[in-house]
C-alpha cells in the first residue's frame, strides 16, 4: 500500500498508509532503520462493547497536513461506532519522539471510550532478540535491541501515562498483542522477548455526545535508556507537549517562507500548496548527516526483497536543486559534505551506484566484471557529473564562497578529474557505464548531457578560483564531448538523438528506443533547449511516448516493463511517471516564446494536482488507466521535478 503522508525531522521519518496507521519508522537515519519492517501499527478505538481498528470499512476518512507543515491533519468518521477522530501528528523538529494527538468526540452517551496504539517490532529491522516491558516508574512501554529504545507512552485528559497495555509474542501461529485488545481489554503482561509486539491504551470515557476527548500519545527514539525517559517522556511532561506541537508548526512555517515565489496569483491556490508540500517531502527525505533517500515506502520489498531507501547521488542532486531553489540552503550544505566524504573514502573520484543514508555503499545489481571476465565500473556516471553540476548551480544562487572553495580540492577536482580520464578516445565519448534507468550499459544521452554538466561546472569552479591550466584542459574536453555528441548520438536517419551507442569491433551499434531521459541533453546546459535537433527529438518525446489511455502523462521509454499494466504499446507507451511527464513542460517552458506558449506547460502542472494521493504525495509512476499510484510513494524525484517546474514557469513568465 503506497505511503499516503509521511513525517520527519531529519532522524526520524514516519509513514503511514492509506488508512492512516503507522507503516514505517526509521530511527536514526532517514530510511534507515525501519524498526517495524513497513508491517501495520495498528490504531483502534473501543466504544461499549464495540471495536474498530483503522483499516475497517466503516471509517471514513480525510487524510492531509496542516497548511505549509509537516503536521499531519486527519479526519476520521465512523458511523457504527458512532465517533468522530481528529487527528495531529508531528516529530518534533529538535527532538526524537513522535506525537499522536487525537481529539475524540461521539454522537451518542458512551460509558467506556479507549484508544488503542499497536507496535509491529522489528528493532534494527529484525524480529529477534527484541524486548518489550512495562516501566511502572514511568507507566510506559519501553521496547528495546541493543543500543535502540523505544518508549510509548502519552497523556489521556490530566491523566498521565497508559491505562493498560500488552508485551507479548507474535509469529509461528501467533498473530501477536494487537488481537488482545477487541474485546477492550490488555493483559498488562509486565516483559515479553524474541519475536515481540506490544499495544497501548488509554481510557477517554465516559463521555457526552459531542463533548470532547483528548489523548496524546508519544513514542520517544532513542540510543540509551535516558534518552527516552529523562530526555525523552519526562521532557514532554516538564514543558507540556502543547509547546513542542507550537514550537514544530511555527519551524515549518518558517521554514517553508523562504520560497521567493509568490506561486498563487499565477498557478493557483493548487499548485501553490502542492508546490510547498513537495518542498516538505523532499526535506522529509533528507537525512540530518547530509544523504537525500530516493523513497521510504517499504512496500517495495514485497517487489524486490530491497526498498528504495538509500541514497542516488543523481536523484539527490536533482532534490538538492529543488530545495536549494526553494531557498533552503542550510539543508543542501550537508549534501554537498556527505558527497565530499563519500569521494574521499574512494579516491578514485566517482560515485558508486547508491549509499546508506550513513554513507555506506549500497546494495547493488551492477557487475564489476564483463562476460568476458574483465573488470568495469559498477556505476551510473551521470550522477558524478549531477553532483558537480548541483554544486555550481548552489554557488550562483548562494554566492557562499567560503563554503565552496573547501570542496574544490576534495571534491569537484578528483570528480572531474577522474570523469576526463574515462573517455573512449576513439569515439570521443564517455567509457560505458549503466544508464539511468539502471537497466542498459552503454554510452547514453542522458548520461554524456550529465558528465558535459559536471565538465562545465568544474571549469567554472577552476576559473573562479584561477586555476587556469585545469580550466583548459576541462574546456578542451568539454569541446571534443560536444563534437562527439553531434557525430556520434545524432542520427540523421531517426531524425532526432539516439539514447545510446555502444562500441563494438564492427562499430557503433545505435540504440533506437525512443527514451524521455533524451532531454538530459539540453536540460543541464549542453544544447539549447530550442537547438533543431533537439526541438525534433523533444518533439517526438512528447508526440510518441504520450500516454493515450484515461491517465495521460508521459511514458519512460517505448515498451517500458517496469510494473507493465498494459501491453498495447500503441495505446500505453509504459506507465506515467511524474518525473518524464514534467521534462516535457519543462522544455515547453524553455522554449515559449510568449505567455501564450506557456499553456500547455501549465496544463502539466495541473495534471500532476490532479494527481496527487489525497495527502499531497507523489508516486514514481501510476496506472495508465485508473490514475492509481505505482511503485513507491512518495518519490522524492518526483517531489523535486514538480518544484523545479514550477520555479522554471515562474521565472520563464517574469522573462516574457
Amino acid at each position: 500500500m503506497p505511503r499516503s503522508l509521511v513525517i520527519g525531522n531529519g532522524r526520524v521519518l514516519v509513514g503511514y498508509d492509506a488508512d492512516y496507521q503507522p507503516r514505517d519508522l526509521f530511527y536514526p537515519h532517514v530510511g534507515h532503520w525501519n524498526h517495524t519492517l513497513g508491517n501495520v501499527c495498528r490504531t483502534g478505538f473501543y466504544v461499549d462493547g464495540r471495536f474498530a481498528w483503522l483499516d475497517d470499512p466503516g471509517w471514513e476518512r480525510e487524510l492531509g497536513y496542516l497548511d505549509d507543515a509537516l503536521i499531519t491533519d486527519v479526519r476520521l468518521r465512523h458511523a457504527g461506532l458512532g465517533l468522530d477522530v481528529h487527528f495531529q501528528d508531528y516529530t518534533d523538529m529538535a527532538r526524537d519522539f513522535l506525537v499522536r494527538a487525537a481529539k475524540v468526540t461521539v454522537d451518542h452517551p458512551v460509558q467506556k471510550l479507549r484508544v488503542f496504539f499497536h507496535y509491529d517490532w522489528f528493532i534494527q529491522e529484525s524480529d529477534l532478540g527484541c524486548t518489550v516491558l512495562y516501566d511502572p516508574g514511568h507507566r510506559a512501554l519501553i521496547a528495546y535491541k541493543n543500543d535502540f529504545y523505544f518508549l510509548c507512552g502519552g497523556e489521556a485528559g490530566r491523566e498521565h501515562g497508559i491505562a493498560a497495555w500488552a508485551a507479548g509474542k507474535k509469529g509461528n501461529g501467533l498473530e501477536g498483542t494487537w488481537v488482545d485488545a477487541l474485546d477492550g481489554e490488555l493483559a498488562r503482561s509486565p516483559i515479553d522477548q524474541g519475536s515481540v509486539d506490544s499495544t497501548v491504551m488509554f481510557e477517554l470515557g465516559p463521555a457526552k455526545p459531542k463533548e470532547e476527548r483528548h489523548v496524546k500519545h508519544w513514542l520517544c527514539f532513542g540510543r540509551r535508556f535516558g534518552d527516552v525517559t529523562e530526555f525523552g517522556q519526562d521532557m514532554i511532561l516538564h514543558r507540556g507537549e502543547s509547546m513542542y506541537r507550537t514550537r514544530t508548526e511555527t519551524y515549518w512555517r518558517r521554514w517553508t517562507d523562504k520560497d521567493e515565489h509568490q506561486v498563487a496569483p499565477e498557478l493557483g491556490a493548487e499548485v501553490r500548496a502542492l508546490y510547498r508540500r513537495s518542498v516538505l517531502t523532499v526535506r522529509a527525505h533528507a537525512d540530518s548527516e547530509g544523504g537525500v533517500v530516493a523513497a521510504t515506502d517499504y512496500d517495495i520489498t514485497k517487489f524486490a526483497r530491497d526498498t528504495y531507501s538509500y541514497v542516488w547521488p543523481r536523484d539527490a542532486a536533482i532534490a538538492i536543486n529543488a530545495l536549494d531553489r526553494a531557498g533552503h540552503e542550510d539543508v543542501t550544505r550537508r549534501f554537498f559534505l556527505f558527497s565530499r566524504d563519500l569521494i574521499v573514502n574512494r579516491p578514485e573520484g566517482f560515485f558508486l551506484h547508491k549509499y546508506t543514508p550513513a554513507g555506506n555503499p549500497g546494495s547493488s545489481w551492477h557487475p564489476w566484471m564483463d562476460g568476458a571476465g574483465n573488470r568495469i565500473l559498477p556505476i551510473q556516471e551521470d550522477e558524478t557529473g549531477l553532483v558537480l553540476w548541483a554544486l555550481w548551480e548552489h554557488y550562483k544562487r548562494h554566492r557562499a564562497l567560503d563554503f565552496v572553495v573547501d570542496l574544490y580540492t576534495s571534491l569537484v577536482v578528483p570528480a572531474a578529474s577522474w570523469m576526463m580520464d574515462y573517455a573512449d578516445q576513439n569515439i570521443g565519448l564517455p567509457k560505458p557505464s549503466w544508464d539511468l534507468w539502471e537497466e542498459r550499459w552503454g554510452v547514453h544521452a542522458f548520461t554524456v548531457g550529465a558528465v558535459w554538466a559536471g565538465l562545465n561546472a568544474a571549469r567554472e569552479f577552476a576559473e573562479l578560483f584561477g586555476d587556469e591550466q585545469f580550466a583548459g584542459k576541462l574546456k578542451a574536453y568539454a569541446h571534443i564531448l560536444r563534437q562527439s555528441t553531434d557525430r556520434q548520438l545524432y542520427r540523421p536517419e531517426l531524425g532526432r538523438f539516439a539514447r545510446r551507442v555502444t562500441a563494438t569491433p564492427h562499430g557503433l551499434e545505435v540504440d533506437n528506443v525512443l527514451d524521455s531521459a533524451l532531454f538530459g541533453l539540453w536540460r543541464f546546459g549542453m544544447y539549447e533547449p530550442d537547438e533543431p535537433r533537439i526541438a525534433a527529438t523533444m518533439e517526438a518525446v512528447r508526440e510518441q511516448l504520450q500516454v493515450r489511455s484515461a491517465c495521460q502523462g508521459i511514458a519512460r521509454y517505448a515498451d517500458d516493463y517496469y510494473f507493465q499494466v498494459e501491453r498495447d504499446v500503441n495505446l500505453v507507451p509504459g506507465n506515467p511517471w511524474f518525473i518524464c511527464t514534467l521534462w516535457v513542460a519543462q522544455w515547453l517552458i524553455a522554449t515559449a516564446r510568449s505567455r501564450e506558449d506557456l499553456a500547455p506547460a501549465r496544463d502539466v502542472l495541473n495534471w500532476v494536482t490532479d494527481r496527487q494521493l489525497p495527502g499531497g504525495l507523489l508516486s514514481e509512476q501510476l496506472d495508465p488507466h485508473t490514475g492509481a499510484p505505482l511503485s513507491v510513494s512518495p518519490l522524492t524525484w518526483s517531489h523535486a521535478e514538480f518544484v523545479i517546474t514550477v520555479d522554471d514557469y515562474l521565472h520563464r513568465i517574469k522573462e516574457l
